[in-house]
């Protein structure tokens, strides 16, 4: 690349939009075609925390925390894949015979140009009966383990950024004494601390990356010690490093593992006479790309043009955090009187949420985006085999949730972001997650159970983060069986608006009050409840009463309850929300009006809040 006639370094273009990518198992990332840089964050697999036998009456030490290796500008190749391995944590050690635990496994992010190895946290020490020296000492590794003792000569604790980076991957484990404390295992930011009298020391510190990549997995933080543990006699135990690490424990409780993806030490067991505290694990690593945005150099305005042409060129964009949710389906209309809950609506969201739930944010240019927001599906009436409607979509930017699919009232549920629940001699529940997202936006309905159809129910819609519940029959064939309907699945909470509210519950499955027993009550009696998230009750209406069936809450995309007894309808889903969440240094406005809310949150960000479709405009502050 030309560079003005300016001798200096060669000007490097990409256009990556700063997209995240958070991998939490082995496998792949794949480039955008304008990506030439990237920055990752590679974290190893934490270390184990130390056991030991019974009669030590001591405590045991933390696991070091996994290496973690932050890098910038590594040139790719756009739309690309390159693999990922992402390392386990060790297991604890073993009360018998031999009690340190073991070291995490290495995390590679594998870019040729310059492929980054972060290594496994070392196990800590534990002590095996007789004592073992080489038991005692902290494993070396990315962060090293604590030691541990049982008066003996003073342990060290293993050594850290092992075999050696720069910048350093990690800290020294801790030291033991013969003062029976177990020392904290190491962390990427902090050395960790000496055992002390009967008292565990802390893990070490962990690394905080969210300037680098926010809305990643707990919260940015990653790569803290395991806290070490503490003999009974009056000792208190060590504290996980921040980042993951695991706390130590003492008779009888066992050691708290460290947190999965984030490299986090295990805690250290801690024992007393007969009773034996065993370590923690150490928690599994995390691999973490951002496609960069950048240019450098010295560039004539010709040269400029043509990555802009070649679509290399960066352009100004926000991080926007999102939460999408489809409209719910609606429950079935009666078979013989019943009918499935119906599906939720299809769940999306990044930065918040249930981390397995949680996608990569958005780069968005300044400028406006449609902003579709899902209905629910439609009531039903009929009180034979007539089916519910799946919810409508909601849509923002590249980010599409299913609507919910409908609860049936004669056969199987329908397919859609969450499925809807199937009625009629074991008939499967509708599919969930379709068409299919990573993560998935959404799981199946339930089932429907064999037998009569006069005394019988429809099975819960599916949730966010639960399938509906199959229906269930037990004390006798035909009509003398007691039947209880599917209970919605749950779903997700989330706090993207700052309180948490739980989105995305699958509706309940009505139950048949055919025939009608004494006082005009079927033995067939229980309907099934409504998911967490808006999901709506199913119904069981009878001469003598029961409940009839409820719509899926508004804005929350919860599925509708089938109906059940009479009147015959199945209930409409809810519909669905969009939010966008932006930092401060970019303002959110949306038309319509009644569509749109807008707030400013205590920590600074904006956020924008959808209850029906309208158009979103992001511009700097």
């Amino acid at each position: 690349m030309a560079n003005g006639g300016i001798i200096g370094p060669i000007n490097v273009t990409s256009r990556g939009k700063n997209t995240i990518t958070s991998k939490t198992c082995s496998g792949t990332v794949t480039t955008q075609p304008g990506t030439r840089l990237v920055r990752t964050v590679v974290v190893a697999g934490g270390g184990g925390g130390g056991s030991g036998p019974t009669p030590a009456d001591t405590g045991f030490s933390g696991g070091g925390a996994g290496g973690l290796r932050n890098i910038n500008c590594i040139s790719v190749c756009g739309n690309t894949p390159y693999p990922v391995t992402v390392g386990g944590g060790g297991a604890a050690g073993s009360a018998w015979p031999a009690g340190a635990g073991s070291n995490g496994s290495n995390s590679v992010a594998g870019f040729p140009s310059n492929p980054i190895t972060s290594n496994g946290g070392g196990g800590g020490g534990g002590r095996t009966n007789p004592g073992n020296a080489a038991n005692t000492k902290g494993q070396d590794g990315g962060s090293g383990g604590g030691a541990s003792t049982y008066c003996t000569s003073p342990t060290g604790g293993g050594c850290g950024n092992t075999p050696p980076t720069t910048p350093p991957q990690g800290n020294n484990g801790g030291t033991a004494t013969c003062a029976r404390g177990g020392a904290g295992g190491g962390g990427h930011s902090a050395v960790g601390a000496n055992g002390g009298s009967n008292t565990g020391g802390a893990g070490g510190a962990g690394t905080d990356v969210s300037s680098d990549f926010p809305g990643t997995p707990n919260c940015g933080v990653y790569a803290g010690g395991g806290g070490g543990g503490a003999r009974c006699s009056g000792g208190s135990t060590g504290a996980g490093g921040t980042g993951g690490g695991g706390a130590g424990s003492k008779t009888p409780s066992t050691a708290t593992a460290g947190t999965a993806n984030t490299g986090g030490g295990g805690g250290g067991g801690g024992t007393c006479g007969a009773g034996g505290g065993s370590g923690g694990a150490g928690g599994k690593g995390i691999v973490i790309v951002k496609e960069l945005d950048k240019a450098s150099g010295v560039w004539s305005l010709n040269e400029q043009i043509d990555q802009q042409d070649a679509g290399t060129w960066p352009k100004r964009e926000a991080t926007i955090d999102y939460l999408v949710v489809a409209g719910g389906g609606s429950g079935g209309g009666g078979s013989n009187n019943y009918g499935g809950g119906g599906g939720a609506g299809g769940y999306r969201a990044s930065g918040y949420g249930p981390s397995p739930l949680q996608g990569s944010a958005l780069e968005l240019g300044i400028g406006s985006y449609a902003i579709t927001v899902g209905g629910g599906g439609a009531e039903v009436t009929g009180c034979y085999s007539s089916p519910g409607n799946n919810g409508s979509d909601s849509v923002f930017a590249t980010i599409t949730s299913t609507g919910g699919g409908a609860g049936n009232g004669g056969g199987a549920g329908a397919a859609g972001g969450s499925g809807g629940g199937a009625v009629s001699n074991s008939t499967s529940g509708g599919a969930g997650n379709t068409p299919p997202t990573d993560p998935p936006q959404g799981n199946a309905g339930g089932n429907a159970a064999s037998g009569n159809q006069n005394c019988n129910g429809g099975g819960g819609g599916g949730g966010a983060t639960a399938a509906g519940a199959n229906v269930s029959r037990s004390g006798g064939p035909g009509t003398g069986g007691v039947t209880t309907a599917g209970a919605g699945g749950a779903g997700a909470p989330n706090t993207i608006l700052g309180p948490a509210t739980t989105y995305a519950g699958g509706g309940g499955g009505g139950v048949s009050l055919y025939p009608p027993g004494p006082g005009g009550n079927s033995p067939c009696h229980t309907a099934g409840d409504g998911g967490a998230g808006g999901g709506g009750d199913g119904g069981s209406k009878g001469p003598a009463g029961g409940r009839v069936a409820t719509a899926g809450s508004a804005n929350t995309g919860g599925g509708g309850g089938g109906a059940g007894g009479t009147p015959c309808v199945g209930r409409a889903g809810g519909p669905g929300i969009v939010v966008a969440r932006v930092p401060s240094a970019f303002t959110l406005a949306g038309t319509p009006g009644p569509a749109f809310t807008g707030s400013t949150h205590p920590g600074g960000d904006k956020i924008g809040k959808f209850t029906a479709s309208g158009t979103l405009t992001i511009s700097e502050a």
